[in-house]
This record gives structure tokens, C-alpha cells and sequence, in this order.
């Protein structure tokens, strides 16, 4: 008799699942800039940057750790120093990895940091081959992740959406990326140590308090609170605690590679999005880039 399989193992669930973190997150960009006008937060206010992603991803873990409660979810912790582990999760997964993006997104268009912030998929895709047994490389992660590379390319060709490589745009999502990439391979560790919906709800709040923390002693403000901005960030808040709950789950129990290639889509949906929201020119090469995407998800995830 066969293991009934949880649903976040079946695969048309894992699917639906994951499509639903990655569209959420490819949302993030333009609401993150709608937010930055909305509050008076301008490139140069670095602690405003941060305070408002701190107050985003503490009140995202603390939702998360309410409905753990809530729901009866263990807390407990394997071992005393395994809350090592997990304030190293909740640095690279939130602090470092917010502090980075916040900053890049607020010197660089958002269709522009999405495509960039794309490259952290190729990167778990890979390193999950080299550090776990699950994740194997094969012809077709190597094909699947040449298209959706391929789609990064064709966004940064031509004279539409490029421009001349910025540190604090560029540079800064670039770090980002890599933050991320290795947050994903440090997921796996974390549902050995501690309920997943539970450690993710710690990383969010431990991670957004230590970004507020500086925040405030860099003078970081939020200058105009407004309705439509408590709006843009209630939203933002949703998508840190329904995208990260269903993402390290899926990446808890699947091989880390076939969940993080649909992250693929988000730079396409963020540049889809803030054409949409924020005014940016739309180029023929973003629904290119979309349907490359969309090939290199189905390249890894079919059957034999």
C-alpha cells in the first residue's frame, strides 16, 4: 500500500501553490514603489527604505505566527542552538535580503529589478544539485534553466527597458538574488528543526524587527501616512505571509529545484505589473520572456 501523498506533494496542488507565491511576489514590485510615493519615501532616505520593510515583514511573521497559535502548530525547537540556525535564516531570508531589494528597487525601474532579481531562480535550480541528494541535475533543469536565462537576456537586449549597470540599483539587487538563493537551500535545514509555518512565521518577525531596529536609529520615518498607503502596505504584508507559507513548505517537502524554477515568472509578472501600475513603457520582449518562462517551467516539471 502506497503513502497517501500530502498536498503539497500532489502535483497539480504544487503547482496551483507555487504559481500563487509567484505571482503574489511579482506583484510586490510596483506596489513597493506605489508605497515609496504614497509615504514620501525618496531615494536618498535609506532608513525610511528599511522602517517600512521592517514594519511589512514583522507584521507578515507575526499574522503567520497567530495563525500557528491559532491552529495549535508546534513551537518547539529541536535544540537550543538550532535558534542559531534560524536567526541565520531570518538574516538572509528577510533582513539582508530586504535591506538589499528595497534599496536596488528605489534607484531602478521596476520592470528592470524584477528581470535582475530573476537570476536567484537559476541560481537554487543549480546550487540545490550540489548540496542535496533529491535535487539531481539533469538535461532538462539544464534546458529548462537555459530558456528562462535565455528570457533574462532577450529582457536586457535592445534600447527598450536596458541602461548602464548601477550599484545602488543593479548592484544592490544582484545581492539580493543571492540572498534569496541561499535563504531557499537554508528552508530544507529549517523544517528539521522547527514546524515550517512556525519558523517561517519567526524568520518574517525576527527578520523585520532587525530591520527596524536600525531604521530608527538612522532616523527613518514613514513622512505621510495616508489610507491608500496603509493600503499598498496591508497588501504587501498579505503577499510576505501567503507567499513565504506556501513557498517554504512546498520547498520543505519537494526537491528544491522544481519549486524554485516557477520563481521564474515573478520578473515577469513585476514587469508586466509595473507597466501596468506605474506607468512604465511595455516592450514585446516582456511576453517573449513570459512565454520563455513558462517553457522552462514545463521543461523541468514534466513527467518522463
Amino acid at each position: 500500500m502506497t503513502e497517501k501523498k500530502s498536498i503539497f506533494q500532489r502535483p497539480l496542488w504544487v503547482t496551483l501553490f507555487a504559481l500563487t507565491a509567484a505571482i503574489s511576489w511579482g506583484w510586490a514590485y510596483p506596489l513597493i514603489k506605489l508605497g515609496f510615493t504614497e509615504f514620501g519615501i525618496t531615494q536618498s532616505m535609506t532608513g525610511s527604505k528599511m522602517l517600512f520593510a521592517g514594519i511589512r515583514f514583522a507584521m507578515s511573521g507575526f499574522i503567520l505566527l497567530a495563525i500557528a497559535l491559532a491552529t495549535k502548530r508546534n513551537f518547539r525547537v529541536s535544540k537550543p542552538a538550532d535558534w542559531s540556525y534560524m536567526l541565520l535564516f531570518a538574516l538572509l531570508n528577510t533582513t539582508l535580503h530586504y535591506s538589499f531589494f528595497y534599496i536596488g528597487l528605489s534607484h531602478s525601474d521596476g520592470a528592470r529589478a524584477a528581470i535582475l532579481n530573476s537570476l536567484s531562480v537559476f541560481l537554487v535550480v543549480l546550487l540545490a544539485c550540489l548540496f542535496f541528494k533529491s535535487d539531481r541535475l539533469t538535461p532538462k533543469k539544464i534546458l529548462g534553466c537555459a530558456v528562462g536565462i535565455t528570457g533574462i537576456l532577450i529582457l536586457n537586449v535592445g534600447k527598450g527597458g536596458g541602461g548602464q549597470f548601477t550599484l545602488m540599483g543593479d548592484g544592490m539587487i544582484v545581492l539580493n538574488a543571492m540572498c534569496s538563493a541561499f535563504a531557499s537551500l537554508l528552508t530544507r535545514g529549517l523544517s528539521r528543526r522547527v514546524d515550517v509555518f512556525v519558523g517561517t512565521g519567526y524568520s518574517l518577525f525576527f527578520g523585520g524587527l532587525l530591520l527596524i531596529i536600525p531604521s530608527l536609529f538612522m532616523h527613518g520615518t514613514l513622512p505621510h501616512i495616508t489610507s491608500y498607503g496603509l493600503i499598498i502596505l496591508a497588501l504587501l504584508i498579505g503577499i510576505s505571509a501567503l507567499g513565504f507559507a506556501l513557498y517554504n513548505k512546498l520547498i520543505s517537502c519537494n526537491p528544491v529545484g522544481k519549486i524554485a524554477i516557477f520563481n521564474s515568472l515573478i520578473p515577469v509578472v513585476g514587469a508586466l505589473t509595473s507597466c501596468l501600475c506605474l506607468g512604465e513603457p511595455f516592450y514585446m520582449k516582456y511576453l517573449v520572456a513570459c512565454l520563455l518562462a513558462m517553457a522552462g517551467i514545463y521543461t523541468i516539471n514534466r513527467g518522463k
